[in-house]
């Protein structure tokens, strides 16, 4: 039995051209019409185009500015690459996917192949370091509803929540400790603060059950305290496209309220480089930190660490390994309740479902529609 393991993950254009940069955009915000309340699809595709058009310009000159393309593409290949030889080499028979959720390829495109190479079985997995509404679970919703469309009977398996993994814990704790030392920079002096970086998400989504700020303190508790700094400062990159309320605090104004000589910016929520870690803090963060009279440092995200794919291995080899998830630690998501959908985040007083083993005990593609 082939099983084929999606790698998800967000996209960002290859080529920062106008026809690219507006048709990404116009992606995302039809994505998240409901933000904008009730409306109908062509209502809500006809004022996605208007963001996407308003919008573009700005992001063309952040793409320029810092080299043309987005990296993000080409690094989630190589890790999808990594994490088909580790499985391979654990001797699983599987193939790995690339999926995008707003530009190419995107998931439906990943589904479609996996369909045509006769796949047996399919693990959706996201590569968001930590379980949001708007990314990891519409990631494998649209995963999902990919397979449903193809009218493809497969046995499918979700995994979402994964920042608990050990190994990944301690390979970001060790990426931070390997920049310091690099730049000659003491993480327990006074005077220089750690900032951690969230993505920002709409409350609307934490208001309707997402835990993604609850995830978000947790890890950057846990990871002050691998560092061993016993303070530090959390501020969210949120968008102003949209009149609504943003997680808080944003980081233009966290940065405002650092008391310290210098910034060493961690950027907890991505495992690639992309616009928001090359424009939004290389740049714009940057200037604000030094306005401020800040000396500023930003930690390369590790997408090339050896270690990730091993991480990313240990998060499938239940499914692809058909045995119980539970002896990994996974439990059933509450973030995305479908069954078989398991998570390293779900409290352990949650009721724990019958043992999965294996993808014969998967959900049919179509169950939920």
């Amino acid at each position: 039995m082939t099983t084929g393991v999606v790698v998800l993950n967000f996209g960002e254009p290859a080529e920062p051209t106008r026809e690219n940069v507006v048709t990404y955009l116009e992606r995302i915000f039809f994505d998240n019409a409901e933000l904008d309340g009730d409306t109908t699809e062509r209502e809500a595709r006809e004022r996605a185009r208007k963001l996407a058009e308003r919008r573009a310009p700005g992001l063309i000159e952040e793409y320029e500015a810092t080299g043309g393309g987005s990296p993000l593409n080409p690094q989630a290949r190589d890790q999808a690459d990594r994490l088909e030889t580790e499985l391979r080499d654990r001797s699983y028979d599987v193939c790995t996917y690339v999926g995008m959720q707003f530009t190419e390829p995107l998931i439906a495109d990943a589904v479609g192949q996996a369909n045509e190479d006769g796949v047996d079985h399919l693990v959706g997995l996201p590569i968001y370091p930590l379980c949001g509404a708007t990314t990891t679970v519409a990631s494998l919703e649209t995963m999902r509803g990919a397979a449903a469309d193809l009218d493809w009977d497969v046995e499918i398996d979700e995994l979402t929540g994964w920042h608990k993994h050990p190994l990944y814990n301690r390979l970001r704790a060790d990426n931070v400790r390997a920049y310091a030392a690099e730049h000659d920079l003491d993480l327990g002096d006074p005077e220089t603060e750690l900032f951690f970086s969230a993505h920002g998400t709409p409350t609307h989504y934490l208001d309707e059950g997402s835990r993604y700020d609850t995830y978000v303190s947790e890890w950057c508790s846990v990871m002050s305290r691998m560092l061993g700094v016993s303070e530090y400062t959390l501020g969210f990159q949120n968008h102003g496209n949209r009149d609504i309320t943003w997680t808080q605090p944003d980081i233009e104004t966290a940065i405002e309220n650092v008391d310290a000589e210098r910034v060493v910016v961690e950027p907890v929520s991505f495992m690639h480089e992309q616009s928001e870690t090359l424009s939004e803090l290389d740049v714009e963060l940057r200037e604000e930190a030094e306005a401020e009279g800040l000396e500023f440092h930003r930690v390369p995200v590790p997408h090339d660490d050896d270690r990730f794919r091993t991480v990313l291995a240990d998060l499938v080899e239940p499914f692809v390994g058909e045995f119980d998830p539970r002896y990994y630690q996974f439990r059933q998501c509450q973030c995305k309740d479908t069954p078989g959908t398991m998570c390293l985040n779900a409290p352990t007083d949650v009721p724990v479902p019958d043992p999965v083993m294996g993808p014969d005990a998967g959900v049919d593609a179509q169950a939920d529609d």
